[in-house]
């Protein structure tokens, strides 16, 4: 009877602080949608912009440059302006930032210049760094350490649902229902008034965050951190190695994706048109939002080492069908790795910021910088398709998702490390 008398205190406290994080928790999940929907958006845009303005392919992927290269410009200094502010005010700021990117197209259609589309998508991106900085974070600390895999699964899986109708519609309000691709000035038009709404969105998002009371996280500010003072994030090895598997996660995700289309156009492969492959990519980005709706049950109750350590493995065990095999069974294997996928960048997102403390906004930082990997291991991927063949060139995602299988394995004993120096 002593035994519940002790702790029925402690567990009706949890139970308060849980329902204190539900309301915070669905408002975090309505941005995680909007900036996926946002980023999937890029996919759509390329086409429009290369037929509005007569671009080579070079010259059209400068769109991913300009998106994915302000995460590596902005990372860092937006992870010392949320230590600053705060996440709330983090917040703020980047759905701010990335609505003024938003209104920026539309001066960029009245202009008609491509360098001042571009323009626009970074301070876009810009804004959304600052979001994912403040967001992830935020959301692996509302609630136990123990769940926080849950957590962050479950918030990117509304993420995965942005990048998976975000398309649809996308292709939609930029080329209508017929799919035009009229060449002339007057098509630039039809970009104008999507991101004038996605403006009114962020704007009214970001009303309502400021009024709604967010719970501050105590252990994450200096003043309730004192063992994480003196020491800095060169000395946390499951941070350092995070920030090289989230390069190597958004790298190979992006870098499969983008030669999906050319890979199932193959003879031997499935020889499919390129507006039939098109709508296959679908499946793969939907795999990955089953996947972390069932990794987001899931992560309660296994490791989240251990969890990342098993997809790992059986997207090195896919990619090694898709490289060494044809015709459906090529297909098919290529696009199941969208399913285990699915927990990988948040998996490994909260298992590297764990037990940073007062850090935890600065390291958030690094691990927003890293996905800069995704415009770098598909230009790798390109070279060794040329050089070789597109089958053949699956093998460099491969080597990327040998390195997140070790970090599965290791990540427990690096975080060891961190915690033997604070508390030393």
């Amino acid at each position: 009877m002593s035994k519940i008398t002790i702790n029925q205190p402690v567990a009706d406290e949890q139970a308060q602080q849980n329902n204190n994080y539900l309301l915070p928790l669905t408002a975090m999940t309505t941005l995680f949608f909007l900036w996926g929907f946002i980023t999937v958006l890029n996919d759509v845009l390329i086409p429009r912009l290369k037929g509005v303005f007569n671009l080579t392919y070079t010259e059209a992927m400068l769109v991913q440059f300009c998106f994915f290269g302000a995460y590596f410009i902005v990372s860092l200094p937006a992870g010392m302006l949320v230590k600053k502010l705060g996440y709330k005010n983090g917040i703020l700021v980047g759905l701010a930032v990335a609505s003024i990117g938003c209104m920026l197209f539309y001066p960029a259609v009245v202009v008609h210049e491509y360098w001042l589309f571009l323009g626009a998508l970074f301070v876009l991106a810009a804004g959304i760094t600052v979001l994912q900085v403040s967001a992830n974070p935020y959301v692996a600390a509302l609630g136990p350490a123990k769940t926080a895999s849950s957590r962050l699964n479950l918030a990117q899986a509304l993420n995965s649902l942005g990048t998976t109708v975000g398309p649809y519609i996308g292709g939609l309000l930029f080329f209508g229902a017929a799919g035009s691709l009229t060449v002339g000035a007057a098509t630039a038009e039809s970009v104008k008034i999507p991101y004038l709404m996605l403006a009114a969105a962020l704007l009214s998002i970001a009303v309502v965050f400021a009024f709604l009371k967010l719970p501050t996280i105590a252990e994450h500010t200096e003043e309730h951190d004192c063992k994480a003072k003196g020491h800095n994030l060169t000395e946390a090895p499951h941070l350092i190695m995070g920030v090289v598997g989230i390069f190597c996660y958004v790298g190979a995700e992006v870098s499969i994706g983008s030669f999906l289309v050319n890979y199932f156009g193959e003879a031997h492969i499935a020889g499919l048109e390129e507006h039939q492959a098109a709508k296959l990519i679908a499946y793969y980005w939907g795999g990955a939002m089953v996947g972390r709706f069932i990794g987001s049950a899931l992560l309660q109750k296994i490791a989240p080492s251990k969890a990342l350590f098993f997809n790992a493995c059986a997207v090195i065990l896919l990619l090694l069908v898709t490289i060494f095999t044809s015709g459906n069974i090529a297909l098919y294997s290529v696009l199941a790795i969208g399913l285990f996928n699915s927990i990988m960048f948040p998996t490994i997102f909260s298992v590297a910021i764990t037990g940073l403390g007062s850090l935890t906004s600065k390291g958030s930082g690094w691990l927003c910088l890293a996905i800069v990997g995704g415009a770098l291991v598909p230009l790798l991927q390109g070279v060794i398709a040329d050089t070789l063949n597109i089958q053949q060139s699956f093998i460099v995602p491969a080597i990327c998702y040998v390195f997140i299988a070790w970090y599965g394995l290791n990540v427990v004993r690096l975080s060891a490390v961190w915690q033997q120096r604070v508390n030393g």
